[in-house]
């Protein structure tokens, strides 16, 4: 891969970056209801916690439940904004090359 393109990845990495210090705050403050999970992508996640901590709103049991997913997912952000950076880096460097692959097809017609 050229350095134009790896600086292209490399961009569009930088431009989907998630913020380890937002989703932490996202997690202190509206953790229960899943927001850090909203923000990192994990949608269905995010939306189980929500339920559980809805329903707990009614009983105690769930409200345990999302206390204890709250303290695991502060060890689990880190990794998971870096598997969103790798899965970025992936997905671009992919995009790179089908745009060069085109680019070959284009400047170089089969007759």
């Amino acid at each position: 891969m050229s350095l134009q393109s790896e600086m292209l990845v490399e961009q569009k990495v930088s431009n989907a970056q998630k913020s380890t210090g937002t989703a932490y705050l996202l997690w202190f403050f509206l953790g229960g209801f899943g927001a850090h999970r909203f923000y990192l992508g994990k949608t269905g996640t995010a939306v189980t916690q929500l339920i559980i901590t809805l329903i707990g709103c009614f009983t105690l049991f769930p409200l345990i439940i999302t206390g204890i997913w709250w303290i695991v997912d502060a060890f689990l952000i880190p990794g998971i904004i870096q598997g969103h950076t790798e899965q970025t880096r992936r997905d671009a460097r992919l995009e790179v090359a089908a745009l060069q692959v085109a680019g070959a097809s284009v400047s170089h017609p089969q007759d």
